[in-house]
């Protein structure tokens, strides 16, 4: 009975042994005839659009999945070049730029890949040379997508809204880090970035409010002033901007005398609280209330809103160009009479135009609320001829701007005169291919 217990035994032992290889063998065929794909899962989205890291600091790669796990091989790899096979992975530059950085999962001879832009704002930079400026002024709703920084020798960035209280909103900046980016990416290319603060502007042509006095009403206030230096200061140093624009202190109000006088102790506090190497600038009018600006002399240049005449707007008023090369020459003209020599002086030039969407029995504009502003990169949408002229009526009754005859025509003015430079408002109404504004100051005024 011993004997055939163990027979038994022995044959179970060879038995399981048998089945294990069957089931072995059964594994491998069916993996063989459906292979595994390998697999990325950003589960931090990582990958979903570049990181924005100053010099110094560490991009990060920990929320990474891949499949089949434990089979498949990794390869990390930075503008080519592989600098690692683990599964997470932490990036450190140790200088400035733009960096590829890709992963890339291999299993069975198939491969997976993810790839995206590592931004890394340089410590140090040196600005690039110029003769005169050629500066782009963004709005907030900019990104880096909106500048050829080889046009530009700065940038200015509306990204500021002080409120009555001296509070400062920059949210629009955050979402996709577009700060962040507008700065690293100009400073990798050499181009300084000035913040750019105001109160409520009215749109498209970044305009006072009529009797709004939220900037004034903050510049006033001694405490509210200071604590509205503070936190231009903090945003200066947090994004690493290059100085600051203060953009036409609620000028179109009762208040207007007492808001524009508030400049000069404002400007004076602002500049003894940002690095003494800071730009601090200010954006100013041509209109009649230029006489209430205190001494600028202390700011490093004025940019001179030289556009907008007003007198083709409201009821009847005739229609045609608001933004011509004469009225930017009156403009600059009143600055260089009676205030700064032109030397002190970036003038302004329009990348919107003044659509009119009815018009009376005369011709005439019909009112108030008969007329609005096109982008210059949507006048070109409606009209694709229109950057070889400065009228189309491919929208509503007819749109004026200024293309790129009229902006080359201006250009060649300052270039031809001892001013400090031009601007372009606002650099994210341009295109960025052959039709740019942008190009043609920059091409001008080399």
């Amino acid at each position: 009975m011993e004997k055939i217990y163990k027979r038994l035994s022995f044959l179970l032992v060879i038995l399981v042994a048998l089945s294990a290889g069957c089931k072995k063998d059964i594994a491998k065929e069916q993996e063989d005839n459906n292979p595994l794909q390998p697999r990325i899962f950003d589960i931090l989205r990582e990958f979903s659009g570049a990181q924005i890291i100053n010099e110094g600091d560490t991009a990060k790669f920990n929320g990474i999945e891949i499949t089949p796990a434990g089979k498949a091989t990794v390869s990390w790899m930075v503008d080519g070049v592989e600098v690692s096979k683990d599964k997470r992975f932490a990036f450190a530059p140790t200088k400035g730029g733009e960096f590829t950085v890709k992963l890339k999962v291999s299993y069975n001879g198939d491969s997976s890949v993810r790839s995206t832009k590592v931004l890394v704002n340089p410590s140090t930079y040196t600005f690039k040379p110029y003769t005169k400026i050629a500066m782009s002024y963004l709005t907030q709703d900019a990104t880096a997508a909106n500048v050829n920084f080889k046009n530009v020798t700065h940038v200015a960035y509306k990204i500021g809204l002080v409120s009555p209280e001296g509070d400062l909103d920059t949210s629009p900046g955050e979402p996709g880090q577009k700060a962040r980016e507008i700065v690293a990416r100009a400073h990798i290319a050499g181009v300084p970035v000035i913040m750019g603060i105001s109160g409520r502007l009215s749109g498209i042509d970044g305009w006072a409010i009529y009797e709004t006095n939220d900037f004034g009403t903050a510049i006033r206030d001694p405490a509210k002033r200071t604590k509205l230096v503070g936190l231009v200061k903090a945003y200066v140093a947090a994004k690493q901007m290059d100085g600051v624009d203060i953009m036409m202190t609620d000028i179109n109000s009762g208040n207007a005398d007492a808001n524009m006088a508030a400049i000069a102790p404002f400007a004076a506090e602002l500049k003894a609280a940002l690095p003494p190497t800071a730009i601090l600038t200010l954006t100013a009018t041509v209109n009649y209330m230029h006489w209430s600006y205190p001494d600028l002399s202390a700011f490093d240049w004025i940019n001179v809103h030289a556009f907008e005449d007003n007198i083709h707007i409201g009821p009847d008023a005739p229609v045609g160009q608001s933004s011509s090369l004469q009225f930017m020459k009156d403009g600059a003209a009143i600055w260089t009479n009676f205030h700064l020599p032109a030397s002190k002086l970036v003038i302004g030039m329009p990348a919107f135009g003044l659509r009119y969407n009815a018009l009376n029995a005369a011709g005439n504009n019909e009112s108030w609320g008969s007329y609005d502003y096109m982008t210059y990169k949507d006048i070109l949408t409606a009209d694709p001829t229109a950057a070889g002229k400065e009228f189309t009526d491919k929208s509503g009754k007819g749109v004026y701007y200024n293309g790129v005859p009229l902006v080359t025509a201006k250009t060649a003015y300052i270039k031809a005169n001892p001013f400090k430079g031009a601007y372009l408002w606002g650099g994210d109404y341009d295109t960025q291919d052959a039709n740019s504004l942008m190009l043609a100051i920059a091409t001008g005024l080399k």
